[in-house]
Formats: C-alpha cells, structure tokens, sequence
C-alpha cells in the first residue's frame, strides 16, 4: 500500500528519522504509537505529502508521494489533529470538497453522521470542537480513500462519542483500505486496531498483529498472578505491580494492555524482540 524507503527527517538539528523503511499493508489498521515529539504525526504528514524527506522516498501504489499526483492525493484523506472549518453550511462544504474524491459516498457519509447521532443540516462554525471532529470524521470516511491517516482522533471527544467513533470507523473499514491512527489514548482503540506500530530512537522499533502479540505475550494486572521466571517488565499500579510476560502454549490467552506493551517495548527493548524474534 505505502513504502516508506530509507527516509530521513530533520527539524533543523533535531533529526526525527533516520534511514527509515517500512511498509503499511492494505486490508489493516493500524495504531502508531509513540513518545511526544518520536514523530508520530511527522511520519503522517509524510505520508500524505504534505511533508518531503530530506532523504529517500515515500511510494504509495508505486507512486512517489512527493509528486503530489492529483490521482494520488484523491485517493488518501489525512485527519489532523488541529484543525479549521470554515464557518458554513455542512451541505455547502460536501459540494465543494467531495469532488476532489470520486469515491465519495454520500451513503456512507449520512450513516456515519447517523453513527454520531448528527445530521447533515448542520453550520460547521457553529459546532464545538468536538463535533467538528466527528463531522469532519465522517468527510474523511466518506471520501473512501484507500489509505486513511487519523492523527488523535479521540482528543476532544466525550465517553460515548469514543465509542461511536470505533463503531462508523470499524464499519468503513474494507480488505482493500488501510487506516493509520495516531494516539496517546491507546485504550479508545484497543478493541479496534489489527496491528501495533511504535516509533522510538529515529525508527519504528516494533511492528506486530494483535493476533500475534496476543499469543506471544501475557498481560496482568498483578504481577503475583504470572509466572515470576516468564516475566519480562513489571510498573506500579495502585494494587501492585502490573507485569508483562512471556506465554508459553500451557497458557490462557490474556486481554492484551497496549499501554502496558509499550511501556515494556520501551524499557526492555531486547528481551520484546527476542520474544518475537520466531517466524511462528
């Protein structure tokens, strides 16, 4: 779907990547996880064009996503985290900006809105910037790109709308479309993502399924509830220490803790990859 090939990144002398390559595969989404300032919403701009390395390439369908083809940019919608809408009918901005995407749907569109419990007899500057974010949501999910970036999408959004916002992205999503979601809020995706994606030290430092993370590791709210030799990170928490380890084929599987895998990716960086250092 999207190669990035030995890109190197810089804000002036802060470099953020460096010699990175990697590969988002279509039919997936993805939660791309990261530090502040580790380049999460850096590596989407990328992606979509609307930044350039300073070094290597981003291809997308085979084509250099730096070119900025028309073909290209209609078929990627990036969400960012701040942003502006203009102060106008909703109906008004759909006539103006979904003829950039031919596959637009309008179906999709009103049954996302409806996900939402809004209407499209809405004036955009009048919404809280909650609701902008859902309405605009709802554009993204509509325009039916294949490649689909979301940076922060739940920031801003109340309890229930979190919830709505899982449902209308998990019924958009198809075999042929990828989705990249960028956040801190790991639990309002935990139920949604296929595949987990860290950024760390200029690279992507870990990339695996849920479904294999899943069978290769143990997560416990309680340290005392695991094996203490399988155990490969432990870190506070008000009942004692939550803990991280390695399954074995005698073990129930466990309900995977993102937050709790990232910290352990972070700190014991070498025992992770060694776990998932197995083809199998």
């Amino acid at each position: 779907m999207i190669q990035l090939n030995n890109i190197n990144f810089s804000y002036g002398k802060t470099k953020l990547f460096e010699d990175l390559s990697f590969t988002f595969d279509e039919g997936k989404i993805y939660g791309l996880l990261g530090l502040n300032g580790a380049g999460k919403s850096t590596l989407l701009y990328l992606m979509s064009g609307l930044l350039f390395a300073q070094k290597g390439t981003v291809t997308y369908k085979g084509k250099n996503v730096a070119s900025r083809r028309p073909s290209t940019l209609a078929d990627m919608f990036l969400l960012p985290e701040e942003f502006e809408l203009p102060n106008m009918k909703f109906e008004k901005f759909i006539s103006i900006n979904a003829p950039f995407y031919p596959r637009f749907s309008r179906q999709t569109l009103e049954r996302c809105l409806s996900g939402f419990e809004m209407s499209v007899d809405i004036n955009l500057g009048n919404l809280s910037m909650g609701q902008k974010k859902k309405a605009f949501m709802c554009f993204a999910l509509a325009a039916n790109t294949s490649l689909l970036l979301l940076d922060e999408p739940t920031n801003g959004l109340d309890i229930p709308s979190k919830s709505q916002f899982r449902k209308v992205v998990s019924e958009c999503m198809t075999d042929d479309r990828t989705i990249i979601i960028s956040t801190h809020q790991v639990r309002d995706v935990e139920n949604l993502i296929d595949e987990i994606t860290i950024v760390n030290n200029r690279s992507i430092v870990f990339d695996e399924p849920v479904s294999r993370i899943s069978a290769k590791l143990l997560f416990a709210d309680r340290a005392a509830d695991l094996d203490a030799e399988s155990i490969i990170f432990t870190q506070p928490s008000p009942i004692g220490n939550m803990a991280v380890a390695r399954r074995t084929d005698a073990d129930d599987e466990t309900q995977l803790n993102i937050e709790l895998l990232f910290n352990a990716v972070l700190a014991e960086p070498q025992k992770v990859a060694q776990i998932f250092k197995s083809n199998d």
